[in-house]
């Protein structure tokens, strides 16, 4: 018969083998003299976090499908690295009435692609955080849900009809906007048919 500290022994060497493999990483001085100087100016914590948020941007951005620099896929759909200042002026050059019906249009567009590419059904609620995380990696800003709202922090597009259309095209709903300067609030209202039936 095994003794009380034998199988504990025995269950701690188990967890051990199970545990993460140690990987050695040879780098180019260069390239250790940049991960030191943003570990020393505090912009990372050290090079194990440091390549763990690689890995997690890598999985995230699917850099697996650069083709080259500045051209990069997300399976269907193009992506493009853009200065906000080029798209200001797109913006400005687009008379306002229309800037709810196109960004309609682009939320519809970003919905087929996520769908295709990702597999992500945006219209379901409970996948909106893969969606808001896919739209953050992306640059579109900060997304979050609270309750009946949708709040972003740090958009990338200053015009709120244009993210009301956005996220209508998108997520299938409407919203009644409630901020008109960043961070933006959008109320997600009722549709008629499920108010009705409650």
């Amino acid at each position: 018969m095994q003794s009380d500290e034998e199988k504990k022994l025995e269950s701690m060497l188990k967890k051990k083998r199970q545990s993460a493999r140690r990987t050695t990483i040879i780098l180019e001085r260069e390239e250790r003299e940049f991960i030191d100087s943003l570990i020393r100016e505090g912009r990372e914590p050290g090079i194990k976090p440091l390549i763990s948020k690689m890995l997690d941007v890598y999985r995230s951005m699917m850099i697996y499908d650069w083709r080259f620099p500045g051209e990069y896929y997300c399976g269907i759909s193009r992506m493009a690295f853009m200065n906000i200042e080029l798209i200001n002026i797109l913006i400005q050059h687009i008379p306002e009435e229309k800037w709810r019906e196109i960004g309609r249009k682009m939320g519809e567009a970003a919905k087929v692609s996520m769908e295709a590419t990702l597999g992500i059904p945006t219209t379901n609620r409970e996948k909106w955080r893969e969606v808001f995380k896919r739209l953050r990696v992306q640059g579109f800003g900060d997304l979050y849900l609270r309750d009946k709202y949708i709040l972003i922090k740090a958009p990338f597009i200053s015009e709120p009809k244009i993210w009301a259309g956005f996220l209508e095209g998108l997520f299938d709903t409407e919203l009644d906007i409630k901020t008109s300067t960043p961070p933006f609030v959008f109320e997600i209202k009722e549709k008629a048919d499920s108010a009705a039936s409650e």
